[in-house]
């Protein structure tokens, strides 16, 4: 009540504090809101096939994709954390279900609760950074509401903070380390501080009763030099078979706690060595724990063997060294893409935390010049949250550079301490004094015109707000947007197909489907029927095609070898009927229809335009933004089309508004993942052939295209 009353004191004084404050409860809201929209938008594969394809698949026995990840010869992803978050909690939603579906006849098991329950927990974890900051401002007395503000409402939290990734469990276990670590930090320093100040007085009393009381006060100190010690060491434990990269953010977070106090007369090399070994035998226990979980998923390890005790070093799995061993090898890591190793620094550093990430990157030279300058007494002090927070950023920020394939979220763990040591800036302006030693014209110019508090402040914040709002709409509902609506178009036909009946996906230009999220029952393990109380397979009837960046020259040819092949199943003696898609970026529909034109397979297959689903943007399928544009939103018109870039009933370019309209509206409709059905021409009977070709004088029916 007190806290309430608080705000609502400063809601009406109206101050700038007040407006923060609310406007980061705005953006805290938002964040859980946009897990039950949903965000439609795919920002990466692994958001799914790291820990949800597989933890949901397992769990309600659906058809799901196992990556090489999860083999269980040489797995590199620890399924302990995915199975406790995941595994657990669906238990409790299964047993909800059920009795929602008894007492009130409401399906609470669907494609949305398996997209959207998953995501409510990680953003439920991702609060725990807000928590920690605000922890951190108030012992440190720094202002919160801003660094709350810029923590709520940066796109890293309202996007991939609600996302299934990895990262984000390792930005949170991040966050957890910076605040025991700073805590035990200040802790250590005003114990420190404390104890030495009585020594001094203690030395110089005159009489036996001042010494008496003043070693009473000194033994009445709280003990400090191992502090959080269990919790910090399963945090890193967890950290690192959650993402072994977690050793790169963890380590100079241990080491800034292994050097408290250190160069005082309190604090010496004992006690560094003394932290060091019980840090170490804290850490067993999880360390134990994650490799026992592990070995018993992959199967190294079984009860019968644990039992008979036969048990030997190949019976436990260490995942972190297989995903060390993996990365290592520049050749394996190079198959998922190479980039230059400037690419965190210059690219994803301001990709993700646009203005602040350049006022870190400017900041972070500063010091360094500061350094090789000798001026050691403009640098912070090294026991300080300023080097802390340095040190959490750039340490890992230089050792990941060394990695030749680097992808923005990588760098997610950086948001916090980034966030904490400049989110005042958007306020103050990059610089409220004048920051070099020396006077020069220039200098002074870009300090007056760029970096000084009148020049800078009025606008940060703006541009902090714009770009996050624009990352947050592009990642969160248009990139890649069509593929849940996808899943859920085929979560339907499967369930309303008749009997006996396969249904054929494929998919081009696309990232990889969910096969959960289509809720298929799995063909691989054994079902139960609780009214025959029997146990029983689920025949496979949902195949999933997935060609990525192939051309569509190829992809036509895979289209006829399917159609083939379900051709032969479908004359044969089972008499097996099927259906086939196809779905694609809805800016290729020009290209299918001459790849199709091409592939001579016109005359006996028909593509029937389904649906567009909107809005869907592959960056593997740019909408063309000059030459052949549609005609109309089911365009372009391929009958009249002479397919040398015109179209007959298109209007010659002009600067009309009739002409512009539709230009513009060929663009946004190539905004969009186009689902197709594809049918074989088979041969009628000779009465109704006859009728047939009256019928198409005209021309050869041809498939549909979205816009």
């Amino acid at each position: 009540m007190r806290i309430t009353r608080h705000l609502s004191q400063l809601w009406e004084k109206g101050t700038p504090v007040a407006g923060h404050l609310n406007t980061y409860f705005f953006f805290a809201l938002l964040r859980v809101l946009l897990v039950f929209v949903p965000q439609l938008g795919y920002v990466h594969p692994d958001e799914f096939f790291q820990s949800v394809e597989v933890m949901t698949g397992d769990h309600f026995r659906l058809e799901h994709t196992r990556t090489w990840e999860f083999n269980n010869t040489m797995p590199v992803r620890s399924i302990t954390l995915p199975w406790a978050l995941l595994r657990v909690p669906w238990s409790f939603y299964e047993f909800a279900a059920l009795y929602a579906r008894s007492y009130w006849k409401v399906e609470l098991i669907n494609s949305y609760a398996y997209l959207v329950f998953p995501r409510l927990i990680y953003t439920l974890i991702s609060y725990s950074n807000d928590w920690c900051l605000y922890r951190i401002c108030r012992l440190y007395g720094l202002r919160h509401e801003i660094r709350l503000l810029a923590l709520g409402s940066c796109w890293v939290l309202l996007v991939f903070g609600t996302r299934t990734f990895s990262n984000t469990l390792e930005l949170a276990m991040c966050s957890w380390l910076l605040w025991l670590v700073a805590e035990s930090m200040l802790k250590t320093n005003t114990v420190v501080y404390k104890k030495e100040y009585l020594e001094e007085k203690y030395d110089k009393a005159a009489s036996i009763s001042e010494r008496v009381k003043i070693w009473k006060l000194k033994n009445a100190l709280p003990a400090h030099n191992l502090q959080h010690l269990f919790a910090m060491s399963s945090i890193c434990v967890a950290g690192v078979f959650n993402r072994p990269t977690f050793l790169l953010f963890g380590a100079p977070m241990v080491f800034f706690w292994l050097l408290r106090g250190m160069g005082t007369r309190s604090v010496n090399f004992r006690d560094f060595n003394l932290r060091i070994g019980l840090f170490c035998v804290c850490a067993l226990p999880a360390l134990l724990l994650f490799i026992f979980c592990d070995s018993l998923y992959y199967q190294h390890l079984t009860v019968g063997e644990l039992h008979m005790l036969h048990l030997g070093i190949d019976n436990f799995v260490f995942t972190p060294w297989n995903f060390i061993k993996y990365n290592l090898d520049s050749a394996q890591t190079a198959t998922h893409g190479v980039h230059p190793c400037y690419v965190h620094l210059l690219v994803n550093m301001p990709l993700l935390f646009n203005v602040l990430g350049f006022a870190s990157l400017v900041a972070f030279a500063q010091l360094l010049l500061r350094f090789f300058c000798a001026e050691y007494q403009l640098l912070p002090r090294f026991q300080s949250i300023v080097s802390l927070m340095s040190g959490a950023i750039f340490v890992p920020l230089f050792f990941l550079s060394l990695i030749n394939h680097q992808e923005p979220r990588f760098l997610l763990p950086l948001t916090f301490p980034l966030l904490l040591l400049h989110a005042p800036k958007l306020v103050t302006g990059f610089s409220a004094t004048y920051p070099f030693q020396t006077q020069h014209r220039l200098l002074r110019w870009l300090y007056e015109r760029i970096l000084s508090r009148q020049a800078s402040a009025p606008h940060l914040l703006r541009i902090w707000y714009v770009c996050n709002v624009v990352m947050t709409l592009f990642f969160g509902f248009i990139h890649q947007a069509g593929i849940f609506p996808l899943a859920q178009q085929m979560s339907r036909v499967v369930a309303t197909k008749p009997t006996a009946t396969h249904v054929h996906l494929l998919t081009s230009h696309t990232y990889s489907l969910p096969l959960h999220l289509v809720n298929v029952p799995s063909s691989r393990v054994l079902h139960f029927n609780p009214q025959t109380h029997q146990r029983y397979r689920h025949q496979r009837d949902f195949f999933l095609y997935e060609y990525g960046g192939l051309a569509l020259d190829t992809v036509m040819h895979k289209v006829k070898l399917i159609s083939g092949n379900c051709e032969l199943k479908r004359n044969g003696p089972t008499r097996l009927r099927y259906k086939m898609y196809l779905a694609l970026p809805a800016s290729l529909s020009g290209e299918l229809h001459e790849a199709l034109k091409r592939s001579n397979a016109s005359s006996y297959l028909n593509f029937e335009l389904l649906s567009v689903f909107y809005p869907h943007l592959s960056t593997e399928a740019f909408p063309r933004l000059q030459g052949r544009h549609p005609c109309d939103v089911d365009a372009p018109h391929w009958t009249h089309d002479d397919l040398k870039g015109t179209c007959a009933v298109e209007q010659p370019p002009n600067f009309s508004l009739s002409y512009l309209s539709r230009q513009f509206s060929s663009i946004v409709h190539q905004f969009g993942l186009a689902l197709y059905e594809i049918d074989v021409r088979r041969k009628q009977p000779r009465q109704e052939t006859h009728m047939f070709h009256e019928d198409t004088a005209s021309g050869t029916p041809l498939p549909k295209s979205p816009a």
